[in-house]
């Protein structure tokens, strides 16, 4: 009989329930419950609302036991990462958890490293310096005299607190906790050394398990309200890009170092999945990151700035009052065409420089930066558009250049998953970008391997590679190859790119 496994699959602006049905062959998947989620402000600060995450995560699965309760098997959560929740004696919740999103971290990675080096820091992690991961939260508190550390006795990240109500276990997982930077991913345990040095609290620190991990069965008051009478708990990649990068449907073993990934929404996560952790001057310099992936390999990546650009000017535009020829608001179709109305490889902005962080006008802050970098300024929305795709794709080639000094190989393939992969423009800008062929899709990669690390924990698909086939098998992928007319275009056009910001 076949088997349905169930993905919740959560992201910092809305989460999904996914239903993923496995014969032996071929996974199809069906959304039974979706729902808004994003921080919530007060008094100047950010915070999640756990406890009305918590209220969706159990409507979503009371509507996936309405579709199939008996013939799910099991259920896992997958989240964004660094963020956590703190119980305090008796399990009592310590305040809703803060937003990586928050302001109390300005400053904190500069403060930091007067106690402890920024480079004995990375020695310790291997991870690439964010001012909101974990270390820099907790250090926050430390230095704001907030009661909390003292009197946490359990630490979960965001989807082990899930785990944990679900089936009652706590747990570290270890894709997530390697997002703190307060892991020591050569170790494969805690960095209790440099964290003492810090003066900070471990007890809380709970063991680290790995992805695959059955941590039991629901809840028996979960399971009878919602009646999933026969679901175990099963540990996913609990970061939602390592769950990702586990749906990439690669023939090659995993591991290897022949193909590189971007996981593309938002953000676009760029990297390699090493057989382990790269530690040395040469990540450090890039400023790449040592997270864990599945089936005990390394994520090794760099974080760019995706299509958050692209949203902010259709936001911003829309804002403004702009409507397409049937005066309504700029969907993503009018912005398409938009772009490939404009003039092509014109200007450039640096994708990650700080003037897109955050501006409360996008297209502006673009045009302002072509301008201030003596470069053509993109007078209409399509230039704009247009400027912002093609910095993207040309940054892909600069962090390819990075992944292949690091891993010593030449990458024939990039592959792009996620819900960017349906912007057919910046697949194609990306292998025109690069001269490689990329492979874009599947759409649903996070639930996707979220569903088969279930799979694989179950013993129903024997392993990681074999999870791929059946990707490859079941979901539809369109191949990029590089324009070769325009090769020598773009090449100019990089090197262009390289003087115009701090890379």
């Amino acid at each position: 009989m076949p088997h349905k496994y169930l993905a919740v699959d959560m992201g910092a602006s809305s989460g999904r329930h996914v239903v993923g049905l496995f014969d032996g062959a071929k996974l199809t998947l069906e959304e039974v419950y979706r729902f808004e989620n994003g921080p919530m402000r007060m008094r100047g600060s950010y915070y999640w609302n756990i406890l009305g995450q918590w209220s969706h995560i159990q409507a979503g699965l009371e509507a996936a036991g309405v579709k199939a309760g008996r013939d799910i098997v099991s259920v896992g959560v997958d989240t964004w990462g660094v963020d956590f929740a703190l119980l305090g004696r008796g399990d009592t919740l310590l305040g809703n958890p803060s937003c990586y999103r928050d302001p109390r971290t300005d400053g904190a990675m500069e403060k930091a490293f007067e106690t402890v080096p920024r480079d004995e820091i990375f020695a310790n992690t291997g991870l690439q310096f964010m001012q909101f991961n974990t270390l820099y939260q907790f250090l926050a508190m430390k230095w704001a005299d907030s009661p909390l550390l003292d009197i946490a006795e359990t630490f979960l990240m965001m989807p082990d607190f899930f785990h944990w109500l679900l089936s009652g276990v706590k747990s570290n997982e270890m894709t997530d906790a390697t997002t703190t930077q307060m892991f020591d991913p050569q170790k494969n345990d805690w960095a209790f050394r440099m964290l003492k040095k810090f003066s900070l609290p471990t007890t809380m620190l709970q063991k680290c398990s790995s992805p695959g991990t059955i941590l039991g069965t629901l809840r028996e008051s979960v399971a009878q309200s919602t009646g999933l009478q026969h679901a175990k708990v099963v540990l996913p990649g609990t970061h939602d890009t390592a769950s990702a990068v586990m749906a990439v449907p690669t023939a090659s073993a995993a591991g290897a170092t022949d193909w590189c990934y971007i996981s593309l929404g938002t953000w676009a996560l760029m990297g390699i999945e090493s057989p382990g952790p790269i530690v040395n001057d040469i990540v450090s310099g890039f400023n790449f990151t040592n997270e864990g992936g599945v089936g005990g390999t390394t994520r090794l990546l760099k974080n760019i700035s995706g299509l958050w650009l692209i949203q902010e000017c259709r936001r911003t535009w829309n804002q403004q009052g702009a409507k397409n020829s049937s005066g309504m608001p700029l969907d993503w179709k009018d912005l398409n065409l938009l772009s490939a109305a404009a003039k092509p490889l014109q200007s450039f902005i640096n994708p990650d420089a700080r003037d897109f962080l955050s501006p409360t006008d996008m297209p502006e802050a673009i045009r302002s930066f072509c301008k201030r970098t003596g470069q053509t300024i993109p007078e209409t929305n399509g230039a704009v558009l247009r400027c912002a795709l093609e910095s993207i794709a040309m940054k892909f080639r600069h962090v390819l250049e990075m992944c292949e000094k690091i891993s010593g190989n030449k990458i024939e393939t990039i592959h792009i998953v996620g819900g960017g992969t349906k912007n057919s423009q910046l697949c194609q800008a990306a292998a025109d970008a690069t001269g490689r062929r990329v492979v874009a899709g599947p759409i649903e990669a996070t639930a996707i391997g979220n569903i088969m690390m279930q799979a694989v924990a179950l013993g129903e698909v024997k392993s990681i590679q074999e999870a791929r086939a059946v990707i490859r098998n079941s979901f539809d992928v369109i191949e990029f190859e590089p324009t070769h007319e325009h090769l020598a275009h773009w090449n100019d056009a990089y090197e262009r790119f390289l003087t115009i910001g701090n890379f």
